[in-house]
């Protein structure tokens, strides 16, 4: 039990690592002062560059992998396997939102969510990336695909997989995505929003 508990807390420490405020700080830039003030991977593209934006989407990706890869090989086959594999990938994710690091103000944790359900619902999560992809192409805001992409998760898994334990976790997972696109929202509705393709 204690071996778990160290896992899940391990987990949201990695999580909470801030790759773009790091990248960011590297390249003379405080990412949580300039544009949107986000610490993801859209923001610091705007603002540093596609390279720095793709590997900061690849670093946030890759810390809700990790923690997978690490449950999978520490853990058992068993029951209570695929529960403790799914508390990691949240603990992950909610490190990203609320790292400890800095005074629980982080990101708004799309691209971690996307590298937890690679690892735990890969042919979910593939969909969900191509409707998150379209829309985007068609309507050029990140946030309505990140949105649409996050309301449409639990039930890909359900359907996919259907994982009780996964199915709930993409529904937290969803649930906090909105809630941290809540200003998105807002400019989405008032036509505000920034596009790609402006």
């Amino acid at each position: 039990m204690l071996n778990y508990i160290l896992l899940i807390c391990g987990a949201y420490l990695l999580g909470a690592i801030p790759f773009g405020l790091l990248f960011g700080k590297l390249a003379g830039v405080d990412v949580r002062s300039s544009g949107s003030g986000n610490i993801g991977a859209t923001n610091v593209g705007r603002l540093l560059g596609r390279k720095l934006g793709l590997l900061t989407l690849a670093a946030d990706t890759g810390k809700g992998v990790l923690p997978m890869l690490l449950a999978a090989w520490l853990m058992p086959a068993g029951p209570e396997r695929e529960v403790v594999m799914a508390l990691a990938g949240g603990a992950a994710f909610l490190g990203h939102l609320f790292p400890i690091y800095l005074k629980f103000k982080g990101g708004k944790g799309v691209a971690t969510a996307l590298g937890v359900f690679l690892y735990l619902a890969p042919l979910a999560a593939a969909l969900d990336l191509l409707i998150f992809a379209a829309v985007v192409y068609n309507w050029g805001y990140v946030s309505l695909g990140s949105l649409t992409a996050a309301l449409l998760m639990p039930g890909l898994v359900w359907l996919i997989s259907g994982s009780l334990p996964l199915t709930l976790l993409a529904l937290l997972i969803g649930a906090l995505i909105w809630f941290k696109h809540r200003d998105n929202i807002t400019r989405l509705l008032n036509q505000e929003e920034k596009s790609w393709k402006s």
